[in-house]
């Protein structure tokens, strides 16, 4: 089965492709590329400093042997600047579904050799 591993995606063939990105696009004319910007719905974590605490018998900033780190925590915060709901996701996710299963159907109507997989009108 195709694997997605460190921003290569690796077929069964035992191909390899290296990204740039960490996804996939295919477009309305089913040309396949690279989608750079998870900028529609997508997730962001982030580092942050846990707060100290106010215990006491926990040792404090200055008891603490050098070079030890206080904790971190992941913050994960989503990216929705849509306000896309759970039916407009499945929507977009039913599109492209659509897209992918057309660009099967046409290569195997015309081959993978034949300009005519893509939907040229769709590429202007």
């Amino acid at each position: 089965m195709t694997d997605f591993k460190r921003r290569t995606l690796i077929l069964n063939s035992g191909k390899q492709i290296k990204l740039f990105g960490n996804s996939l696009a295919i477009g309305k004319s089913l040309q396949i590329g690279e989608g750079y910007a998870p900028n529609i719905f997508s997730c962001s974590e982030q580092l942050q400093q846990a707060k100290a605490t106010t215990d006491v018998s926990k040792t404090t900033q200055e008891n603490k042997p050098p070079g030890e780190q206080p904790p971190k925590k992941t913050i994960v915060n989503m990216i929705n600047p849509y306000q896309l709901t759970e039916a407009d996701i499945f929507e977009i996710a039913d599109y492209n579904i659509r897209l992918w299963l057309d660009l099967k159907d046409n290569i195997r109507r015309y081959g993978v050799n034949n300009p005519r997989v893509f939907n040229r009108d769709a590429s202007l």
